[in-house]
């Protein structure tokens, strides 16, 4: 991205499980349709963001959140010229799902209703989980999580509805699904899956864009890269990675996994190979340490966050 003015680190902290982090800035990038295991919480610094949910395009722009449930298509690019830039958090649903029970009356399995919620203040709480996260602060970083996250539920929260399989072009899509899980490095052409699932190819391939959202080729090409993404964090090379879900090389791996991602695979592992390395150490490393770390991230902290130096919480009307 060098020259285009983007910049991402996607990256974990090793005190906050289950949960995966980001800070980017984007102008001309394009995500393309894919879904997250996790959920996706993006709290909008700057600019606009775009991107299609539930058969239409929404727009978040600063000071407000793009929120996306697990397993839910979506795309993403830039709303205006100078694009946007952001932070993220990845909860999984496991966490979630914990806070919920803890702090909302939420029957069912927890999600948001609306995919865009202007609230500042839970932007700045976003935007400060990342900065604790940077500096080794694991109290500062685990409260602010479930602050901003509880807000959300409590702003914009339900329970998702159930995905159960009744019909039977339904039940031809599991089926498919199935099939490509078990030969993602030798797929199936879509006539020959057809065929072995004793339907016409024009039949499944609209039973399986309405059941999960995506073509099977593209829905293919998402379950690799999640597979891919396992691989490199068990610290698998990328060439092999790459290879061991289906990509013919390291560069096809690339080009799919940034678009999804949001960054190369190989910044990916280096990522998640620093929080191993990490661990063991105290919560709050050395003052060395952290100001290494900090010397990492694409821009000073008066342009990561729009927070105060701080940690404490951001001031509005109102409490969370």
């Amino acid at each position: 991205m060098a020259g285009s003015g983007e910049r991402a680190r996607h990256w974990q902290y090793a005190e906050l499980p289950g949960v995966d982090l980001l800070r980017a800035r984007y102008v001309r990038k394009t995500f393309v349709r894919h879904t997250h295991e996790n959920f996706v919480i993006a709290a909008i610094a700057e600019g606009v963001e775009v991107f299609q949910h539930g058969g239409g395009d929404q727009y978040a722009g600063a000071g407000a959140l793009a929120l996306v449930n697990p397993d839910t298509p979506h795309t993403g690019r830039a709303g205006v010229p100078e694009g946007w830039r952001y932070g993220a958090v990845y909860p999984s649903p496991e966490v979630v799902a914990e806070i919920a029970a803890e702090t909302t009356v939420i029957r069912g399995t927890p999600g948001f209703v609306s995919p865009v919620l202007d609230d500042p203040y839970t932007v700045a709480l976003v935007h400060q989980v990342l900065r604790a996260a940077d500096e080794g602060n694991a109290l500062a970083a685990d409260t602010l999580l479930r602050v901003a996250v509880t807000r959300l539920l409590r702003l914009n929260g339900g329970p998702l509805p159930r995905r159960e399989v009744r019909t039977a072009g339904a039940r031809i899509a599991a089926r498919a699904r199935a099939v490509l899980e078990e030969r993602m490095s030798g797929p199936p052409t879509l006539e020959q899956l057809a065929a072995d699932l004793g339907t016409s190819p024009f039949a499944l391939l609209r039973a399986f864009r309405d059941a999960y959202g995506l073509p099977p080729h593209a829905w293919l090409t998402d379950a690799r890269v999640r597979r891919a993404r396992r691989l490199l964090d068990s610290g698998t090379a990328p060439a092999e990675a790459a290879l061991a879900v289906g990509f013919t090389d390291q560069p096809h791996l690339n080009r799919h996994f940034a678009r999804i991602v949001g960054v190369p695979p190989g910044a990916y592992q280096r990522e998640r190979k620093n929080v191993q390395d990490a661990r063991g150490r105290l919560l709050l490393p050395s003052e060395t340490w952290q100001n290494r770390q900090l010397s990492q991230t694409y821009a000073p902290k008066t342009e990561e966050s729009p927070t105060p130096p701080s940690y404490g919480m951001p001031s509005e009307s109102g409490s969370p």
